[in-house]
């Protein structure tokens, strides 16, 4: 790499659920990335999802230190499980922007979508960040900073499509938006490290599974939208990164940890106002379900050879992570289970809690990543029972316009529908996630995704401290 390359800004395009065998026929654009530097393999982080793998690629480390053990956890000190949080403060460890201003304090860096983006130390930022009345409604924005980011570019490309980013609705439109946004932010600001995040091959592949011919259509759109975005990048001079976090693979089988433990008496469940309330604090064991992987806590420890011996026995479950196990798999931190539970190929966890539908919390069936105690893809899917959904969402839609409570409960509860998880390691080389860079030392060698932050750092001269 040449010093007059170090010079030039780095843009990192993070394309969600991107994988070796989709490069060919249907990725020109990111064909002549390849072509222009080079491509390689990215063994992923366990476990393969979304928070932990970006963390992981911005701090250069895994789980057991960076603390980021999943999309979400038990947080022991609160007696509740939250998902999705926002805060930096949530990464126990310095993230590349932070290294590379020790070196060179005029450094500047914009991040656009990717996780724990707010209260950062970057230039540049946007995140989904909805308004919650005490009304009880939600309002969805986003959040930026400097103040009045997104709202200047938002006049320029029209509002995010917030209901296009996740649920039923979620396409290609929110992948264009941050694209176009990121190439607006670019030459606004400039940034010698831009972060951008595209999420569009995410929701097929969890949708219909990797199998299904329709993902040739989504792979040939990302491609568009990523390579308008690097084009537009590198005519300013930039040099481009794209990395992947995770492959997805087929299922067909929900397995629900939660149910069995309650059948044997662990769960501690609480009436509310005539439905079902997983209460973690009153559990003697319960499970956080994460795609294909699952934290169980345990609050006793002598239950912990009963339980273990429990999940190992029930069918869609692999493996059974225990103290050296979580160790051996860098995993082993205060946040993660007693248990670290891994799917069989084929299978991938639900949080589902109650033995009778009837019984579901109400926000079992809308889409609601905060509340619900562990992560829910059927919040990709309308629930097939509603005979006039469209009718349905727009007198939801008329009622909130008109100021009156509604609960917009139109996810299903059928698990099977989902064709597509991750979250174990892949089993192929043709699904492990990949690395494309204009320059050829940056993609050269297989990796591992902490290797991530090296070249990162090493773009613009720096070493690991």
């Amino acid at each position: 790499m040449t010093s007059d390359r170090k010079n030039r800004p780095l843009v990192v395009i993070n394309i969600v659920g991107l994988v070796r065998s989709m490069l060919g026929e249907f990725t020109p654009n990111l064909n002549r990335l390849a072509s222009d530097g080079g491509v390689t393999s990215l063994a992923p982080v366990f476990p393969a999802v979304t928070t932990t793998a970006q963390t992981t690629m911005l701090t250069g480390t895994t789980p057991d230190k960076h603390g980021v053990v999943g999309n979400g956890w038990y947080w022991r000190e609160l007696d509740e499980v939250r998902f999705w949080l926002q805060s930096d403060r949530v990464v126990q460890r310095p993230r590349v922007w932070d290294v590379l201003r020790q070196q060179n304090s005029a450094l500047t860096c914009s991040n656009l979508f990717w996780w724990y983006n707010m209260y950062t130390h970057v230039d540049y930022s946007m995140t989904p960040r909805p308004h919650y009345p005490a009304d009880g409604r939600k309002i969805v924005d986003l959040y930026s900073t400097p103040d009045g980011l997104h709202q200047q570019i938002e006049a320029e490309l029209g509002r995010f499509p917030f209901f296009n980013f996740w649920g039923p609705a979620a396409d290609i439109r929110s992948s264009e938006w941050i694209a176009r946004a990121a190439e607006i932010e670019f030459k606004m600001h400039r940034p010698d490290l831009q972060l951008v995040y595209l999420p569009h091959l995410d929701y097929n592949l969890q949708r219909l599974g990797p199998e299904d011919t329709c993902i040739r259509a989504d792979i040939e759109a990302i491609d568009a939208v990523a390579g308008r975005l690097i084009d537009a990048v590198r005519a300013e001079g930039a040099e481009v990164m794209v990395v992947s976090e995770y492959g997805i693979t087929g299922v067909d089988t929900p397995v629900h940890l939660n149910r069995i433990l309650r059948e044997q008496g662990y769960l501690g469940i609480r009436q509310s106002l005539g439905r079902e309330l997983l209460e973690p604090g009153a559990s003697r064991a319960f499970a956080v379900a994460d795609h294909q992987v699952a934290h169980v806590y345990i609050r006793n420890a002598g239950d912990i050879p009963a339980v273990t011996e429990l999940i190992a026995a029930v069918p869609g479950v692999e493996q059974v992570l225990d103290g050296p196990g979580k160790t051996a798999m860098g995993i082993d931190h205060p946040r993660s289970g007693e248990l670290v539970v891994i799917a069989a190929h084929n299978a991938w966890f639900s949080y589902y809690y109650w033995q009778d539908d009837g019984m579901a919390p109400d926000f079992a069936r809308t889409v609601d990543i905060h509340r619900k105690p562990g992560y829910d893809p059927v919040e990709l899917f309308m629930d097939p029972g509603i005979r006039f959904p469209k009718l349905k969402v727009a007198a939801r839609v008329a009622q909130k316009r008109m100021g009156f409570r509604m609960l917009m409960d139109v996810i299903p509860l059928t698990a099977e529908q989902v064709r597509g998880s991750h979250g174990r390691l892949p089993d192929s080389a043709e699904n492990t996630p990949v690395l494309l860079s204009s320059v050829a030392t940056m993609a050269s060698g297989d990796m591992v995704m902490q290797q991530v932050y090296d070249r990162i750092l090493g773009h613009f001269g720096s070493m690991q401290p």
